[in-house]
């Protein structure tokens, strides 16, 4: 009764499969199914109509209806929506209503009086391209060498924005390895460079739907130098952390990022921790930063480590991938059935996804559970199983898979059908196909019950089954390898349990197209002609169409070139005619093709002789066979004008390499015979080619197959080496012997080791397969003696020589001892320490490396510090130093030794103390309380002490107008001093001032900074300060570097520490410490803008540690290093460069007023005037032309009136007034020209209208006093400052 059931289920399941394949012709009734429609996520452009499709064929044609959001949708009451006639889609107008209102979920329902199909829900949205919101970004300044983000944050759009980076010319901002565009859309730099400097960073989002695209407000990015950041090792912008985490979905596309920054760039590389990456779906994007994987599957999952590596370290980070699935069809969605009444078939749904999915069927769009029963119909799971189905039964079932992440819907119909055969392929059709090619001829059939398909050639003798016939499953048959008396009449029979039905085809077998005479290698003279051949073979019932290419494309349209049936022309050739000619000959089924090239030469006064490779060698012979040897004979070609300069002799081994040609040997060209020495166990076959100036000829064909005899092996593998993985083992390595040398079969190895220096046997193991043999419970570290020797199936090879190895290495178990510190001077140390014994090193020797540490600053207000370095000392050394320290510090060290597995333990600890040296540079420098005679300083002490601080000294002098310094004064000051107040300074006077602290080691250098003395309580002065220099420092935003800590392995081997820099009236000051043995040592200096190496300028120092470099140009900057020459075969030791920066002198507005000169000028002036008021006077007196004087004795005003031009005279005068000076004029006691209230000059008066005179000369009217005129100007005037310049034009106008 089982099997019963297992018979029953599997004629169900094979019946649903030939019913898979059964299309229903249109003119048979059958329930709708969608042929199309809109997508699930349907994004809309909202500047045009909305058209949702649904699309739906059946018989009788479905009717169409639609719900939203879930709710029927009355299509007739919105006057903005139509449906197209026959046809479910939806035209949605939106000239008059906004696209908003139509962004809903809609299904659509195709229905007839045989069923009801139902589309996917498709959620409408429109798509939306917003504005860059607006905002200020400031520049960005950063140094160089450090790294940068540059942030786009577009607005969100949908579907999201493409990003990329332009300049303001709309061209791409270059990327590399070190500058690149994270898939977020920043911008990364792993380091900055100079070059990066510019202020049009621009990003660009664009919108695809619209078309539109948005530009954020450009980035300024500057890029300084002055303190470019140190080399560092790599670390990660992003992602952040050592590990993380991503979920992708199945069949989408894995995009993983590392972007990492460091100095040099670092190189980004990806590895998949859990197994392999798929080669042919990964790709690497964006310079190895962008790891991608197409077509993602479940085997993806798992870790994924990108590491970011340069010279100085790595840095890694490990992403977890977990991959889950939206629902897919495993075996295909459910397929149409047609089933004749009474028959049984099976409708499966089968599907996956992660997590499982879960399945539920509908019937007419109605849950299966809420349909009418059908005792024909079983629901079980992912199947639905009809059994004796009947008339009236016809319905589309609808299958939903969901989960979490998606859903599959899919309608398919069961459609009950009694329907006699009918073949549903062209009648008569005829089949044309090339001979030994497939062929395949159609019967496509439909019927209810499902037809059987019978075939019959010509006579219809018999049935056409086996071979060479295959019949498939829908009824085409097929012939692999067609040949000409396969052509002829096929019927192909269809019946069913209703009828029967014939269609008759036809096959025609055509012969191949073959081209015959190829074109052949051309070189012709400039101007002459030269023709192609190129002569097919192809079926006389085809058509064949000649083509010739030229370089690939097509020929030049030239009357030059002629094209025949069967050749190409070419007269008048020019160099341009030059290249590779195709002649390609096609017809309706196939098509071959040839190639050969033209290439044109000079034209030459003798004839011309065309010259062409020759034509292979022929007549192969082998003779004089032996076991290693046999001779080869052949007889050369055409030579084609070209004497043949030699032959090449190729072999194919048969028997290890088919299929793969190898240079054997070359001879003379005069020669037709090669003697060939060969190896034992091959089997060979030659062919040689001939070689002329212009190339190689084609091979000749093939020698007869020549198989040698096996033999031992004639030699030993190579490369023997031993070394141990772990502790205890040694690894046996070789480099194994090729096929043709084994000589013969069964090749294997022969491995033999034993220790060294002890007297023991060779231990022997035989090793097949393999090129190592690992050698476990070995004592540590110790030397061997190996061997390997090949074998085979017919003897040994040759006795193999002795090679040497050690086993595995250990780490040291001892720490050097003896360990102590020698402090050099107070910047170097040197340690020493005894050798560790060989036996407890376990390893080759590597070396030793000091671990040292500042523990802190003697000096209480130094923090503490416990950075650790780590100095390497290569090979077998008993001391080294330790340069960079840090003066007046205690340190602490201890020394370990290495070797090839890692380090020992350390020696005990140690402390030192490093002496004091000079002070850095104080941190601030101020001016404060400018008064007419004093100044007041104030400063911070130095930040790096040094030691501790025993004074100050203050330096300054006077600067005058001319920029002339004056004498230097010189003040010393107590350490706990942190302010002064110089007295008795000069008013009105600029003075530079130079502060540095000392300490018991000597000064430190200088703080420089200026200051003046204010004039008249008014402060017109301005300090500048630069430590070292004097330029004044402006204020930048500046995004920080990373800190600055010394790598062990960068500290410079140098015997110079602290060198330091000053720059003072007299040049810039350049101390050191020295501590190196030679003699000869200088400063060079040279302009920080100059590249060439000669340029540098050299001043020696006579044995001193500091001098002063004169004659330095001002406003410029300047390398200077400290060099000391030792013999003429070693190299110079340089110390580290110092930027000594000369500060230009500043061009000051000389005040006029305030010279000497001017002043005394503008007293003779005022004295002349005085002395020709004086004369006029006199002279009016004696005239007695002004009978004014009464008015003048009355009138209360004293000052004059203007005087005339012609005659010198003045409209007023006063007696008491003649001895005055004039006002306006009048020198202060601090030498300044002031005015005081009375601030009138004789411009002022005498220029109203009512003053004027008679024709005498004499004057009349009434006296005007002040006009109105100067009033106003004594306004303005009383608004400005008081000025020297003011009175001088009033001396001006007055004369």
């Amino acid at each position: 009764m089982e099997r019963r059931r297992m018979d029953a289920a599997l004629l169900v399941l094979f019946l649903g499969h030939l019913a898979a394949a059964l299309e229903v012709p249109l003119d048979l009734p059958q329930p709708p199914t969608i042929t199309h429609q809109s997508p699930k996520d349907y994004i809309i452009d909202p500047r045009e109509n909305i058209i949702i499709h649904c699309e739906a064929k059946g018989k009788p044609h479905p009717s169409f209806s639609w719900t939203r959001n879930g709710t029927h949708f009355d299509i007739d009451e919105d006057p903005n929506v139509t449906m197209r006639p026959h046809s479910g889609t939806l035209v949605v107008d939106i000239s008059r209503a906004k696209a908003e209102q139509y962004e809903c979920v809609y299904q659509c329902t195709a229905r007839n009086k045989h069923g009801t199909a139902v589309s996917n829900n498709i959620v409408v949205k429109q798509s939306r391209s917003p504005l860059w919101s607006k905002e200020k970004i400031k520049p960005i300044v950063v140094q160089e060498g450090v790294s940068l983000v540059l942030p786009c944050r577009p607005p969100a759009g949908l579907p999201p924005p493409i990003i990329f980076w332009m300049d303001n010319n709309f061209q791409r901002l270059p990327q590399s390895s070190r500058v690149a565009q994270s898939l977020n859309g920043d911008l990364y730099f792993s380091n900055v460079l100079r070059d990066d400097s510019r202020n049009d960073y621009i990003c660009y989002a664009r919108f695809p739907y619209t078309q539109t695209i948005q530009q954020k407000q450009p980035i300024t990015v500057k890029v300084l130098n002055k303190e470019p950041a140190d080399e560092r090792k790599p670390s990660f912008l992003i992602p952040s952390g050592p590990s993380s985490s991503k979920t992708v979905l199945r069949g989408q596309v894995l995009e993983m990022e590392c972007i990492a920054e460091g100095l040099p760039t670092p190189e980004v590389s990806w590895t998949k921790v859990s197994g392999d990456l798929p080669a042919k779906r990964t790709s690497f994007l964006h310079y190895q930063r962008t790891l991608r994987i197409v077509n993602v599957s479940e085997s993806d999952a798992g870790d994924y480590r990108c590491t970011a590596r340069n010279q100085l370290g790595s840095v890694h980070h490990t992403i977890h991938v977990m991959v889950k699935a939206a629902p897919y069809w495993i075996s295909g969605a459910p397929r149409n059935l047609v089933l004749a009444p009474g028959e049984s078939g099976v409708l499966t749904c089968r599907a996956s996804g992660t997590p499982k999915p879960s399945i539920t069927w509908a019937m007419n769009g109605i849950p299966i559970e809420n349909s009418p029963k059908d005792l024909s119909r079983k629901v079980e799971d992912d199947t639905i199983i009809f059994t004796d189905v009947q008339p009236g039964s016809s319905a589309v079932y609808q299958c939903n898979v969901s989960n979490d992440f998606g859903y599959l819907l899919s309608n398919a119909f069961v459609n009950v059908l009694s329907e006699p055969p009918r073949v549903l392929t062209q009648a008569n059709k005829v089949y044309q196909v090339i001979k030994n090619h497939r062929a395949l001829i159609d019967c496509a059939s439909f019927g209810s019950p499902i037809p059987k398909i019978t075939w019959f050639k010509d006579s219809r003798s018999s049935t056409l089954d086996g071979d060479p016939y295959i019949l498939h499953d829908n009824g085409t048959l097929e012939i692999h390898i067609a040949q000409a008396h396969n052509s002829g009449r096929y019927t192909c029979v269809a019946r069913n349990s209703i009828g029967i039905y014939e269609n008759h085809v036809s096959l025609e077998v055509k012969e191949p197209t073959r081209i015959l005479k190829q074109p052949e290698y051309k070189v012709v003279q400039r101007g002459k002609s030269v023709v192609f051949e190129c002569k097919v073979k192809h079926d006389p019932s085809l058509i064949p169409t000649m083509t010739w290419l030229k370089d690939d494309g097509e020929l030049p349209d030239d009357e030059r070139l002629i094209v025949d049936s069967d050749s190409l022309t070419i007269t008048d050739v020019t160099e341009s005619d030059a290249g590779m000619y195709t002649c390609i000959m096609n017809t309706t089924l196939d098509h071959d093709s040839a190639s050969a090239e033209l290439t044109v030469v000079e034209a030459t006064p003798t004839p011309a002789v065309v010259y062409e490779r020759p034509d292979p060698p022929t007549d192969l012979e082998l003779t004089d066979q032996k076991k290693r040897s046999v001779q080869l004979t052949w007889t050369p070609g055409d030579e084609h004008n070209s004497p043949i300069q030699k032959f090449l002799i190729q072999y194919e081994d048969l028997l290890h390499h088919r299929g793969h040609w190898h240079n054997l040997t070359e001879v003379p060209g005069t020669k037709t015979t090669a003697h060939l020495k060969l190896s034992p166990y091959a089997h060979y076959t030659f062919r040689v080619l001939a070689l002329n100036a212009v190339d190689f000829s084609r091979p000749s064909l093939s020698s007869r197959v020549y198989k040698t005899e096996p033999a031992a092996p004639d030699e030993n593998p190579t490369g023997v080496q031993g070394f141990g993985t772990e502790h205890d083992n040694l690894v046996i390595s070789w480099k194994p012997l090729s096929g043709l040398q084994s000589n013969g079969p069964g090749l294997h190895y022969k491995v033999m080791w034993r220790q060294k220096a002890v007297d023991s046997d060779w231990t022997t193991v035989t090793v097949a397969n393999n090129s190592k043999f690992v050698v476990s419970g070995v004592p540590t570290f110790v030397p061997y003696e190996l061997k390997v020797q090949a074998v085979n199936d017919y003897g040994a090879g040759p006795e193999p020589a002795i090679a040497h190895g050690y086993s595995g290495e250990d780490l040291p178990v001892a720490a050097p001892e003896n360990v102590q510190a020698i402090v050099v001077n107070s910047a170097l140390a040197e340690v020493h320490w005894d050798p560790v014994p060989f036996k407890l090193i376990r390893g080759h020797l590597k070396g030793f490396k000091v671990y040292y540490w500042r523990e802190r600053s003697l000096h209480k207000h130094n923090p503490h510090h416990v950075e650790k370095q780590i100095l390497t000392f290569s090979g077998n050394h008993t001391r080294g130093m330790l340069p960079g320290l840090h003066p007046f510090s205690l340190y602490s060290f201890n020394v370990r030794v290495y070797n090839g597995k890692g380090e020992g333990p350390p020696s005990p600890t140690q402390q030192f103390e490093t002496p004091e040296g000079v002070p850095g540079t104080p941190t601030s420098l101020i001016v404060t309380n400018p008064n007419l005679d004093s100044l007041t300083l104030e400063w911070s002490p130095p930040h790096v002490r040094n030691g501790r601080i025993t004074g100050y000294t203050l330096k300054y002098q006077q600067v005058n107008n001319s920029n002339e310094l004056g004498p230097m004064e010189e003040l010393a000051l107590p350490a706990n001093e942190t302010s002064v107040t110089l007295p008795n300074l000069k008013y009105s006077t600029r003075y530079k001032f130079y502060l540095n602290a000392k300490t018991v080691r000597g000064a430190g250098p200088a703080i420089s900074g200026e200051g003046v003395t204010i004039m008249d309580e008014v402060l017109i002065s301005q300090l500048d300060v630069d430590v070292g220099t004097g330029n004044t420092q402006t204020s930048h935003p500046i995004a920080r570097s990373p800190p600055r800590h010394p790598s062990p392995q960068a500290l410079p081997v140098s015997p110079f520490g602290n060198v330091s820099s000053s720059v003072g009236e007299d040049g810039a000051l350049i101390s050191w410490e020295y501590w190196g043995p030679e003699k000869n040592v200088y400063v060079e200096y040279k302009n920080k803008n100059s590249e060439a190496e000669e340029e540098w300028q050299k001043e020696l120092v006579n044995g001193s540690q500091n001098i002063v470099l004169k004659g330095l140009k001002g406003g410029l900057s300047y390398r200077v290093r400290v060099v000391a020459k030792g013999h003429h075969d070693q190299p110079p030791l340089l110390s580290d460069e110092v930027l000594v920066t000369v500060p230009a002198v500043a061009s000051r507005q000389v005040d006029i007023a305030t010279q000497g000169w001017f002043i005394g000028l503008m007293c003779a002036i005022a004295l002349l005037i005085l002395i020709l008021l004086i004369i006029c006077f006199i002279q009016r007196n004696k005239g007695g032309k002004y009978p004014v004087k009464e008015k003048e004795d009355a009138h209360t005003d004293p000052e004059f009136q203007p005087m005339k031009e012609d005659d010198c005279t003045f409209g007023e005068y006063s007696d008491n007034e003649d001895h005055k000076p004039l006002k306006g004029s009048r020198t202060p006691s601090n030498g300044t020209v002031k005015r005081d209230d009375s601030d009138d000059s004789l411009v002022d008066y005498g220029e109203g209208g009512d003053g004027q005179f008679n024709e005498d000369g004499s004057f009349i009217g009434q006296y005007s006093g002040k006009s109105a005129s100067r009033d106003t100007a004594e306004g303005h005037e009383s608004s400005e400052a008081p000025s020297p310049i003011n009175a001088m034009n009033s001396l001006n106008s007055f004369v």
